[in-house]
């Protein structure tokens, strides 16, 4: 068991709706019995950052933003066996049990035990971040974007300190959950055809699983020019700016690219709703699969209903299907030994003083990922 006491220290702190994040000294209380108090090292800004900062889908404020990260557990509560001090972890907003029904089964990911939560709050409703006296929510179970943070020990898994530790943290949402609707979600077939809607790190970690399964076509659509390289580096095969043809759908230029008959699998990794149905008129009738995975602003979704009655499936998806504990250690090693495409996501660094800049450099075309360094 660790002894320590609450510490003061930075992170970036949202207000209320529409604010401006700020950079504010806050306190973060010690681990409690099943906990661990975690010193980030890397932390990365994702869309969902932006998304809960708008207060959807709940307008809990203040909040600590960032669910993207890597750090060194600093002190430990006193029934956690699985680490100890100096351990590296990543913290996760979805927990592992390996005995519940989910975690039992290869269909669901979403362990019923250590549930995905939205509340702002650790599992006994309690906050472990204050700032002058007042309740800071944590953003899902994580709360990235402070130089210290306080996870439950079954939100967080121990990363091989031999990976760069730069790398990893982009492996806790954006990148895995793309990867892991190609690999473990749909099993993306060798041969088969893909196509990728958004080439943002979702986007990219769908190209990378695809490409790693052995998919024959895989084509990348955005709006933004820079992401065709981009697209390139991952092993994305053609690329789509519609843009290029603002007369033709989507889906229509896919099926020019594919002998009219669509591809095999869509994945929706935008959040902008309205391409779910151009995503699943993208595939072949009878057989298409479309996975959504870009997090949306809206309860409610537009459907084509006739895509969907012509044989064609829609399912979502939270981490790519991946299971924390068991799962994710798996794309660590990848990462690890250089099969997957992970550094191509780095783009810039700041420190996390420096968000205003970070911000700025985030609107920039060629930005694809962004660290604020959290450890000096």
């Amino acid at each position: 068991m660790s002894i320590s006491q609450a510490i003061t220290c930075k992170a970036v702190v949202c207000w209320g709706k529409g604010e401006p994040w700020k950079v504010e000294e806050i306190q973060v209380e010690p681990p409690k019995a099943t906990e661990v108090r975690v010193k980030m090292l890397y932390a990365s800004i994702c869309h969902t950052d932006f998304l809960f900062s708008t207060g959807f889908p709940l307008p809990l404020f203040p909040r600590v933003l960032g669910h993207e990260g890597v750090g060194v557990v600093e002190s430990v509560g006193d029934e956690v066996k699985e680490f100890k001090e100096g351990d590296i972890v990543i913290p996760t907003y979805i927990g592992e049990c390996k005995k519940c029904e989910n975690c039992t089964s290869e269909m669901a990911n979403l362990c019923l035990k250590h549930p995905f939560t939205i509340n702002g709050l650790m599992p006994d409703g309690s906050s472990r971040m204050s700032i002058r006296g007042q309740k800071l929510y944590h953003l899902f179970t994580c709360s990235t974007m402070a130089e210290y943070t306080v996870v439950d020990a079954n939100y967080a898994v121990k990363v091989d300190p031999g990976i760069d530790l730069s790398l990893a943290g982009f492996l806790s949402c954006g990148y895995s959950s793309g990867f892991g609707a190609a690999w473990k979600e749909f099993k993306v077939e060798k041969g088969s055809s893909v196509a990728v809607f958004g080439l943002g790190a979702v986007g990219l970690g769908v190209v990378d699983g695809a490409r790693i399964q052995g998919a024959a076509k895989i084509i990348g659509i955005d709006k933004n020019p820079y992401r065709k390289d981009k697209g390139e580096a991952f092993g994305m095969t053609d690329f789509i700016n519609p843009d290029d043809e603002p007369n033709k759908s989507i889906s229509e230029l896919v099926k020019e690219m594919t002998h009219g008959t669509g591809v095999d699998y869509g994945f929706e990794c935008t959040g902008v709703t309205s391409l779910l149905s151009e995503a699943l008129e993208a595939t072949k009738l009878g057989k298409g699969k479309v996975m959504a995975i870009g997090a949306a602003m809206e309860d409610k979704v537009p459907l084509n209903f006739l895509a969907i009655a012509l044989g064609r499936n829609l399912k979502g998806t939270i981490f790519g299907g991946i299971k924390t504990k068991s799962e994710l250690p798996i794309i660590l090693d990848k990462c690890k030994n250089k099969q997957l495409q992970v550094d191509q996501l780095l783009t810039h660094q700041v420190m996390l003083e420096d968000l205003d800049e970070a911000i700025k450099l985030l609107k920039q075309p060629d930005c694809v990922k962004l660290i604020p360094i959290t450890d000096k």
